[in-house]
């Protein structure tokens, strides 16, 4: 079994596809294709004017990164002023390989919210498969308030972000005293970003972000959209086709978060976030399944399945750690260290060979039945491992910081994440409320609740106060002149398989491609979604209605093929990175993540 050398950026075998169907063909982005049974729904007149009012801006592209060209555009704050205020948004594209062939424009957004769509473009070569390099321009901006266009700030320096969220600095809370720290943390940042960080926190929701994107369509001269967005970004996706629903091309969308989820309702609006996504819901699911396939396979192709049960003395594990945290070269291990690199391995399609050798590691550098060289060999090898982790995070982070040029880089993922997700949806009214909330939640989904369950309380009412009168809370079900592509991944540890099968029901005029498959979002785990997904970009055609891929890659299975490389980075680290050679794809889509820090993991 072959380990390759993996870190979270902060951020075929078995696997056939049925012959596709066309539904809708095309190759002309303005062309109107064939409609579905039932007229597509128009753009309301109100947000038409929104945005049609704005003239088309003339991007001035430059050579920038070796291979790509860059521009900035200023675009308004507030579309309902749109010679008031702006702000300027970062592009960045990568033209197409045969100008001959060429469709249009293909934008991509990473997710998050805060991963950059510049990266994403930019690693394009990467990933995307070489028949949408050929025909689409690439094409990738940083919505408003992160990346290079005009940074959200919740803080007025480094020293009073760092000082301020201290607290937070826990893969999550674990008993009421760091909970009390984490909430004051918590409250710290969201009145940041209610006061100092008002003016882009305000203006920073998703809606704003799909204005943007349609009139950065028009700038690009595609007269439809055709759109990839990869976990939030399905997001984006589906504002964009509920909001301008006459001006599609073709959207894919890959991990998927249901924007009814998203935003919430009159009657979930008191649930914190992860109620409605059930993303540590589908983290433990997946988990559990990994722990019962380690037993089966036994310990010639699982160590940790040679103590006995895997999924009992995981508990155990965990347990253990919660009681006495490990020491590892002088790094303490806790338990929520623990969780949230399990999280993390859960990632990568091949996740489950780090969740066996850090769980057999910890197990017998805690064990009582370990002999002291048994334990002290496992705290080594685990003491190597964190260290190797940590050097490719500053090596991340010192890239980013060379990228952004700053001496004392002032890094806004959370408050960038916060901008968008507590400005889009309802949210509990007391921060107070969310030890027992998370509780609760741990109870539903073990281990994952209370990981996921915390990333959302500086979004609580009594401490987070700026809001977008603009954010669009839907409909999210107008009937699309084009079909949307939906596809989820049965073991999706970040978004949920259930909202993907949820999203694809809400939305008339869409389809839902399945993928038996693991980590987070489904591209490039094997050939049949890549096709499929490439397919559909390219020329319209849809895959059959109950179509279901196997990923390459499944746990413990006997001689796995090699998964692809790792992901990139999803933010200004990947522009430090030599430009991709044109050819076969090696890596993962960089999707942006939200996953706790974690000594384990090097990101703490």
């Amino acid at each position: 079994m072959r380990f390759r050398h993996r870190i979270l950026a902060v951020g075929v075998a078995g696997a056939t596809l049925v012959p596709v169907v066309s539904v809708t063909a095309f190759a002309d982005p303005g062309a109107p294709g064939v409609r579905a049974a039932s007229a597509a729904a128009a753009t309301s007149p109100a947000e038409g004017t929104r945005v049609d009012r704005v003239p088309t801006p003339k991007l001035a592209w430059y050579k920038c990164y070796e291979t790509a060209e860059c521009a900035t555009v200023r675009l308004p704050l507030d579309y309902d002023a749109p010679k008031g205020a702006t702000t300027e948004i970062a592009v960045l594209r990568l033209k197409a390989r045969n100008a001959k062939k060429r469709i249009g424009s293909l934008f991509v957004n990473p997710g998050g919210p805060g991963g950059q769509g510049t990266a994403l473009a930019y690693a394009a070569p990467y990933f995307l498969g070489a028949d949408v390099l050929d025909r689409f321009d690439i094409v990738g901006f940083d919505p408003r308030g992160i990346g290079f266009s005009d940074n959200v700030a919740c803080f007025r320096s480094t020293r009073d972000q760092a000082l301020a969220l201290a607290g937070m600095n826990v893969a999550f809370p674990v008993g009421a005293k760091q909970e009390s720290a984490y909430i004051k943390s918590a409250k710290a940042l969201g009145k940041g970003c209610s006061t100092t960080g008002k003016k882009l926190a305000g203006a920073m929701s998703t809606a704003e972000a799909a204005r943007d994107m349609d009139v950065l369509r028009r700038a690009v001269g595609d007269k439809k959209l055709s759109y990839l967005g990869f976990s939030y970004g399905t997001a984006l996706g589906q504002y964009y086709a509920g909001m301008f629903p006459d001006r599609l091309r073709a959207v894919a969308v890959d991990g998927v978060i249901n924007p009814v989820s998203w935003v919430g309702t009159p009657k979930t609006g008191n649930q914190i976030l992860d109620e409605r996504l059930r993303s540590a819901d589908g983290a433990y699911k997946a988990l559990k399944e990994i722990l019962v396939r380690c037993g089966k396979a036994g310990k010639t192709k699982c160590a940790f399945a040679a103590y006995g049960d895997p999924v009992k003395n995981f508990d155990v594990l965990a347990k253990r750690l919660k009681a006495k945290p490990a020491d590892i070269g002088g790094t303490k291990v806790t338990y929520a260290d623990f969780v949230g690199a399990m999280l993390g391995d859960l990632y990568a399609p091949d996740g489950y060979m780090y969740i066996d050798s850090d769980a057999t590691d910890l197990w017998k550098a805690t064990s009582p039945a370990s002999t002291a060289a048994q334990a002290a060999a496992a705290r080594k090898t685990l003491a190597a491992r964190i260290a190797e982790r940590r050097a490719e995070v500053r090596r991340q982070r010192d890239a980013a910081g060379k990228i952004t040029a700053k001496d004392f880089p002032y890094f806004n993922d959370l408050d960038a994440f916060s901008g968008v997700t507590c400005t889009d949806g309802r949210h509990p009214k007391k921060a107070g409320s969310w030890p027992g909330l998370t509780a609760a939640a741990d109870k539903r989904a073990p281990y994952f609740g209370r990981a996921w369950g915390w990333s959302s309380v500086q979004c609580a009412g009594d401490s987070w106060k700026v809001r977008d009168e603009d954010a669009y809370t839907g409909p999210f079900n107008r009937r699309t002149n084009a079909p949307v592509l939906f596809v989820g991944n049965y073991y999706d540890p970040a978004t949920n398989y259930n909202e993907a099968v949820s999203s694809s029901r809400l939305l008339p005029n869409s389809r839902l491609l399945s993928s038996n498959s693991w980590g987070h979002t489904a591209y490039g785990t094997s050939a049949c979604v890549t096709k499929a997904v490439d397919g559909y970009l390219v020329s319209g055609a849809l895959p059959p209605a109950g179509t279901v891929c196997v990923g390459d890659i499944q746990p413990f299975a006997q001689n796995p093929p090699s998964a692809l490389d790792t992901r990139g980075p999803a933010n200004a680290a990947a522009m430090a990175t030599r430009p991709a050679a044109a050819g076969q794809a090696t890596q993962l889509p960089p999707v942006a993540t939200r996953v706790p820090a974690s000594s384990l993991l090097g990101t703490r």
